[in-house]
């Protein structure tokens, strides 16, 4: 038999080529630390992780004193006319670090989160980002020790619009985006709004407000770009539809989340009248709602810091009562 002959019915196996585990769309969490009689944090967490932008990150603050049990937590939203901020400043006339521990001795948990500005991304980026840290959260119930039946959001002017989008939108599928965790819901069961516009076009001109920007602050911002919060946040443009659908007013229904609304009389760059609109709107829906007005009280409460420790209180037992009822 020559050579040419042989033959053989043996398949030789493909060779296996290991491929490496997906690269994660957000960070498990770790160990926390001990700060204080009262907290442990988790820093730093990447709870959205998306090609070509930088990680979305939060600290979650926990009560040290739970009872054993899982605690409710609050989603902290900084605010800075969706321009400037982070997550772990709070207003200057807070004391810092203040709205995070009053919750953890309420026994209750903070998540302070980072979001997408307006120039790094136009709305709803911004929406889609703190509903991802609150899939986050559900996500990570167990391994964090929080409830995720109990989730409220909590925020400043632009954190306070945000958070009164979250409070909303819980049943909006086409809001949710695809970043972070999935197969969650994005709702939450309690909002505190403080000075946040509920309309962006009932929003007088804002030229004012933006003088105290130095030109070191400006140097980023593109030629012909509105400094005016709104048409920035909706990607440089005044068209009504863009700015209306970036307005929680557009979104209030009968099953909003119960709402507590708090507003300086004298704010001189987001009036009452905004918080006096969502009020009355979600009113006549049928929702819950409270608005408590802060006499003599301008943007952060400036003038009115000797109420700043009630404001707070009220704040964080409203959160309780919420997250206390059946």
């Amino acid at each position: 038999m020559t050579p040419e002959t042989l033959t053989t019915t043996e398949e030789v196996p493909p060779r296996r080529v290991p491929t490496p585990p997906p690269f994660p769309a957000f960070q498990t969490p770790g160990t926390p630390e001990e700060v204080s009689g009262h907290s442990l944090v988790h820093r730093e967490l990447n709870y959205a992780i998306a090609v070509g932008f930088r990680r979305l990150s939060m600290d979650i603050w926990l009560p040290r004193n739970t009872g054993g049990g899982p605690v409710p937590v609050v989603v902290w939203i900084h605010g800075g006319a969706f321009q400037l901020g982070d997550r772990r400043e709070l207003p200057p006339t807070f004391e810092p670090e203040s709205v995070f521990r009053l919750l953890n001795k309420a026994g209750i948990a903070c998540a302070t989160v980072d979001y997408r500005h307006a120039l790094e991304a136009p709305f709803p980026a911004q929406l889609h980002d703190i509903k991802a840290a609150v899939r986050y959260l559900r996500h990570h119930a167990d391994v964090l020790g929080i409830d995720p039946e109990r989730i409220g959001a909590w925020g400043e002017s632009a954190g306070g619009h945000l958070a009164a989008l979250l409070g909303l939108t819980g049943s909006r599928e086409d809001l949710e985006g695809g970043l972070g965790a999935q197969g969650q819901p994005s709702s939450v069961s309690a909002v505190v709004d403080f000075y946040g516009v509920s309309s962006r076009t009932l929003m007088p001109g804002m030229d004012e407000a933006t003088s105290f920007m130095s030109g070191a602050l400006l140097a980023a911002v593109p030629d012909g770009m509105s400094l005016e919060p709104g048409p920035m946040l909706v990607g440089n443009s005044h068209d009504r539809s863009l700015l209306d659908a970036a307005s929680p007013l557009a979104y209030v229904t009968a099953d909003a989340s119960p709402f507590l609304l708090i507003h300086g009389d004298s704010d001189g760059l987001v009036p009452l009248s905004q918080s006096e609109l969502l009020a009355d709107a979600l009113t006549a829906a049928g929702a819950q709602q409270e608005l408590i007005t802060i006499e003599g009280g301008d943007h952060c409460f400036f003038f009115a810091e000797d109420q700043l420790d009630r404001i707070l209180e009220t704040s964080v037992s409203f959160f309780s009562k919420e997250f206390n009822k059946p």
